[in-house]
């Protein structure tokens, strides 16, 4: 029997890549709205908006990045669940065939 590239191992190893760059560019977002908003803390965050044109769309970014870092977070921990559990059922085949 011949053991070639088991896929159920690589889709959970790009299960938890996909998850890292995930949380990763949702933290990165994240910091940089909070130095935007630490270096505007003088103004009022009205007058700030008004300045630079800010829609509520753009406020509510803010949310949706920490969204992406719970689905980031989950998406890598399910990679790791079927990664183990392919390593697993082959760890039991080759057991039975050797």
């Amino acid at each position: 029997m011949e053991i070639s590239g088991n896929t159920a191992f690589y889709a959970g190893l790009s299960s938890i890549q996909s998850g890292q760059n995930r949380v990763d560019q949702a933290a990165s977002q994240i910091a940089n709205t909070t130095i935007e908003r630490s270096v505007t803390s003088q103004s009022s965050e009205v007058q700030v908006n008004r300045l630079r044109g800010v829609d509520r769309a753009q406020e509510s970014d803010l949310t949706s990045n920490i969204v992406e870092l719970s689905q980031g977070k989950t998406q890598a921990e399910l990679g790791v669940k079927v990664a183990k559990a392919s390593d697993e059922v082959l760890g039991t085949i080759i057991d039975t065939f050797a």
